[in-house]
């Protein structure tokens, strides 16, 4: 029933192909989001990169800290022991006295600028 100058929305109404009202303004929607992404996708190039003296030797790190400067980020890697590594939960388990620092070797240090970095992020 309806009642005189009231419209009532009738439920058993669809769109062509079975799609309400709400669902065919989503699908119209959809190429639109679809372009806007495209445009917003930086263009791609091939990068070959030839090794400089011994940079093709592979690195072999377990360990990494971030180190912040105005401008650039320090990225290190290291080697710390894996023995010692797996020592140290016996040794607090134990309730031994845990070590007051580790002492590892720097593998390499790569410094970048914050674009790099929100780069890498994606």
């Amino acid at each position: 029933m309806s009642r005189k100058g009231v419209k009532v929305r009738n439920p058993f109404n669809k769109l062509k192909k079975g799609k309400d009202m709400a669902e065919a303004t989503k699908a119209q929607d959809k190429p639109a989001a679809k372009d806007a992404a495209e445009e917003k996708k930086p263009a791609g190039m091939g990068v070959r990169l030839a090794p400089v003296d011994n940079s093709d030797r592979p690195v072999v790190a377990n360990y990494s800290a971030l180190n912040v400067a105005p401008g650039m980020v320090f990225v290190d890697f290291g080697f710390l022991e894996p023995g010692m590594l797996a020592a140290l939960p016996r040794v607090a388990k134990a309730g031994g006295k845990m070590p007051e620092r580790l002492n590892g070797k720097l593998a390499v240090r790569v410094a970048m600028g914050y674009d790099a970095v929100v780069n890498l992020h994606q």
